[in-house]
């Protein structure tokens, strides 16, 4: 679990009755048992000590979580659980956004700074963590927090930030590893309304990131990607997708946010993947495919939207016997 402080430093220390004001009119209920101060953020997949805790729709977490974690929510179903603590919320979104940029400071706040130094060409914060073996090319800019573990290779014009690189990895040049995912609400857009991302990338050792990528960091958690990992130029992978060991991504593809991919993926150039979908071990997928769905182990799939080899073809022939 990555220390989120190293990346976003504390503005505000807040405890959570500060949290009423601070929601106002948006606020419609709320429970307070324990009232500590405000630590850092949790997700449904990673619970930390005194956080927060944004929870859209019903769950039941009283076996998971202590009473030093809030639940924020918009269902007011939550309230008949036993929360410690709970604040029942009219705009989640509204809300998470509001308290996130109240508590910690991140690269889209006006407030948000960093310190570099000028070392052989590039950029290079104070408060990054390099190991001497690392080698660092020509204009790059590596940012607050950032870990680059040994062995590793970042070429030239390449930007940093907001991640932890493992051993032996190398990043080809112009491109931009831990940058802000496309968050915001649909109803409200334009840059006062971004959802701050406060995640990470990690990149696991042995992986190679071709030239022009752009890897988005998670909004809360971790974008990640595995080992042995081969990813071609112009590929760009969205906030909070898992990328497991050993895949092959060719150029121009695309994976929209919350994709988890399996073990031994192999996807052709020019691929897009959307919604929150699961891609199984062992998947094989043709260029130009359009994935929607969930991809069982073991599969082989292509067109649009992406379906079996095997009956993608007969498609395709029977098409081209009937005109088209």
């Amino acid at each position: 679990m990555f220390d989120r402080v190293k990346f976003f430093p504390i503005k505000n220390r807040l405890k959570l009755n500060n949290l009423t004001n601070l929601i106002g009119n948006n606020l419609l209920k709320y429970k307070i048992s324990n009232d500590f101060e405000i630590m850092d953020i949790s997700s449904l997949d990673s619970f930390r000590r005194r956080s927060i805790l944004f929870v859209d729709g019903y769950v039941d977490l009283t076996k998971s979580i202590d009473e030093d974690i809030c639940i924020i929510t918009n269902n007011k179903n939550n309230l008949s659980i036993n929360y410690q603590n709970i604040f029942l919320v009219n705009d989640i979104g509204d809300s998470y956004n509001i308290i996130i940029n109240k508590i910690f400071l991140h690269d889209d706040s006006i407030h948000y700074n960093d310190e570099f130094i000028f070392l052989n060409g590039s950029y290079i914060s104070k408060f990054s963590k390099i190991d001497d073996s690392v080698k660092i090319g020509k204009n790059c800019i590596i940012g607050r927090g950032v870990q680059i573990k040994k062995n590793t290779i970042i070429k030239n014009n390449v930007s940093i930030k907001n991640s932890i690189i493992e051993d032996n990895v190398i990043i080809c040049d112009n491109s931009t590893i831990g940058s802000t995912g496309f968050g915001f609400d649909f109803s409200k857009r334009g840059t006062s309304n971004l959802s701050p991302q406060i995640g990470i990338v990690q990149i696991n050792s042995n992986s190679h990131i071709g030239s022009n990528c752009c890897i988005d960091r998670g909004k809360i958690d971790l974008t990640y990607i595995g080992k042995n990992c081969m990813i071609d130029n112009q590929v760009h992978i969205a906030h909070n997708v898992i990328l497991s060991d050993n895949a092959c991504i060719a150029a121009q593809s695309g994976i929209s946010g919350s994709v988890k991919i399996g073990k031994n993926v192999t996807i052709g150039g020019q691929v897009g993947l959307a919604g929150h979908i699961k891609i199984g071990d062992n998947v094989i997928i043709a260029a130009k495919s359009g994935v929607t769905k969930n991809i069982d182990d073991n599969s082989t799939v292509a067109g649009f939207p992406a379906i079996d080899i095997k009956l993608w073809k007969k498609k395709i022939i029977k098409d081209r016997k009937n005109g088209y």
